[in-house]
Formats: structure tokens, C-alpha cells, sequence
């Protein structure tokens, strides 16, 4: 039997000088050390940590600042698994969005992405009719606000890139995949109370606008161009697949996520990044066991 390992004992301010000295060392070996050894030493040390980030020295202000991003990386991945591992499909699609985020991107204010969509909305409802049941001018405000304005669009050119599934990347560049983009209008028309849910088709992602007298899909990679139900079963078709009612059913929050996840492990695959591709199979695991 393998001895349980105890947890090192707290260092000792001498100890933490001594470790940060080793930390400077020319000889790799001995600065992995002393990284483990402060690493051990958990998230407490970030306190003593973060004043020397601003030091004068680039070598200590890179070394410190790679220590402290694998704190808020572990503290980013704790978070992320104890929101995948809440129940029911009407998860907090914002906070999980920007949870995934942040375990790819410890360092960003998530606050601060979230006045950005914020931001959006209060432009997007500048364009809004006032009779909310004119569908038309709606929709005519989403595809100037969403559009053109802020210039939301497809990346064609590096489809798979990983950057296209973190909603930070996506409002950051204005442009993701399908999915990441449907997320994007999907935050801003909550905020403007505007009926809008997501409809994963084969290979595709697209928004569905429904009111009393309407119902068109928004297909935010490609410009905000309308569609009708005939040409979503025309999409599938040509896919050389049979259409499916259930293709133009809405997609959970959860479901939603699950998505996200199947695109960054493929992603990732594609990359051989084998380590992000396991993070992010454990999220999809978590998610779909909720």
C-alpha cells in the first residue's frame, strides 16, 4: 500500500525568500522545484505573490505571474466543475458561457464582458419600433445593431479555431462560430426582453424568433440572414440527412453548453492538445450526468 502523502507544511517567511531566490536559478531543474514547491503552497501565497509582479526584475515578474495564473487556472476549473454539476437544463447560460471562459482565459474580468453585452443591448434597443409587435422592425433593429453596427460575423476563415467557442474571444474579435455567435445575440436579446431561443441543427446553430404572429431563424454566422423553416429543412437536406422536428425544437442552456464543449473538443483534437481536450471532456462529462 502506497503511504498517504501529507501536505507540506506551511512555509516560513525565510523559506519563501529561499524559494523565491531558487525561483531566479539558471538551472531549469532547480527552478521547477522551486515552482512545485510554491505551487504547494496554494492559492494563501498569492497575497506575498502579487506585489512581485511589479517588480523591476522581468525574469521574477514573469515567474510570479506564471505561478499566479495556475492558481486562478485551479480556481477557474473548480469553478467551472461545480456549475456543470448543478441540476436541470435551465442553467445560467451567461455564467456558464463566461465560467468556461475563464478556465481558458483565468485572468478576465468577467464583469466587465458582461457591461460589453450590456453595452450591445442599449444600442440594439436604440433601433427598436416602439410597438413591440411590429415583427419587422424588429428584426430589422437586430440585423442594424447586431449586424452592422457592432459587426458581429462568422469566422470562415479559421472555422475550428479553439478562440471561436469562449465568449470572451467571441465579444473581444466579434467573431466566433455558430454557436458562440447565437450565445452572443441570444445575452443581448435578454436583456431587451426579445423572444429569442437556440435551434441546433446538423452541423449548424441558429437563433429562432417567435412571436404571436411570427416565427423566422436568425443565422448569426452568416450576417443575420433570415430563414424560413423550408429553408432549415433544405440546410438539413442538403447535408444528405432526413429532416427531424426536433432539429427546430430549442436547445437548453445545458444542451447548449454540451454543444460548446463537442466543438472545443474537436477543436482541440484537430490541434492535438491533448490536455485542454481532456479539461474539456471532463465539463461535457459533468454536464451531461446533470
Amino acid at each position: 500500500m502506497n503511504p498517504t502523502r501529507n501536505p507540506p507544511s506551511p512555509l516560513t517567511p525565510s523559506q519563501r525568500e529561499a524559494l523565491l531566490t531558487l525561483l531566479l536559478d539558471e538551472d531549469a531543474t532547480i527552478v521547477n522545484v522551486a515552482r512545485s514547491r510554491l505551487l504547494d503552497e496554494g492559492p494563501a501565497l498569492s497575497t506575498w505573490l502579487r506585489p512581485l509582479t511589479l517588480s523591476n526584475d522581468p525574469l521574477l515578474r514573469r515567474r510570479t505571474r506564471e505561478i499566479l495564473l495556475r492558481f486562478e487556472a485551479d480556481a477557474a476549473n473548480e469553478r467551472m466543475s461545480v456549475f456543470c454539476r448543478q441540476a436541470g437544463e435551465d442553467l445560467d447560460l451567461e455564467e456558464g458561457s463566461l465560467c468556461l471562459s475563464r478556465t481558458q482565459y483565468p485572468e478576465i474580468n468577467t464583469d466587465a464582458y458582461r457591461a460589453i453585452l450590456d453595452q450591445w443591448a442599449a444600442q440594439v434597443s436604440e433601433w427598436l419600433p416602439e410597438d413591440r409587435s411590429d415583427d419587422d422592425g424588429i428584426l430589422a433593429a437586430l440585423q442594424v445593431g447586431l449586424f452592422q453596427q457592432v459587426g458581429l460575423r462568422g469566422n470562415d476563415a479559421n472555422y475550428y479555431e479553439p478562440d471561436n467557442s469562449f465568449l470572451n474571444r467571441t465579444i473581444d474579435r466579434r467573431l466566433g462560430n455558430p454557436l458562440s455567435l447565437c450565445t452572443v445575440v441570444i445575452l443581448i436579446c435578454r436583456r431587451i426582453s426579445l423572444p429569442l431561443a437556440g435551434i441546433g441543427l446538423p452541423a449548424h446553430f441558429l437563433c429562432r424568433y417567435q412571436s404571436p404572429t411570427r416565427q423566422v431563424y436568425i443565422d448569426a454566422f452568416n450576417g443575420g440572414r433570415l430563414l424560413t423553416r423550408t429553408d432549415c429543412i433544405t440546410f438539413v437536406n442538403q447535408l444528405g440527412r432526413p429532416f427531424e422536428d426536433g432539429y427546430l425544437q430549442p436547445v437548453s442552456p445545458r444542451r447548449m453548453l454540451q454543444r460548446v464543449c463537442t466543438n472545443l473538443e474537436h477543436a482541440y483534437e484537430g490541434l492535438e492538445q491533448r490536455v485542454e481536450m481532456g479539461r474539456i471532456q471532463r465539463y461535457h462529462q459533468l454536464l451531461a450526468s446533470g
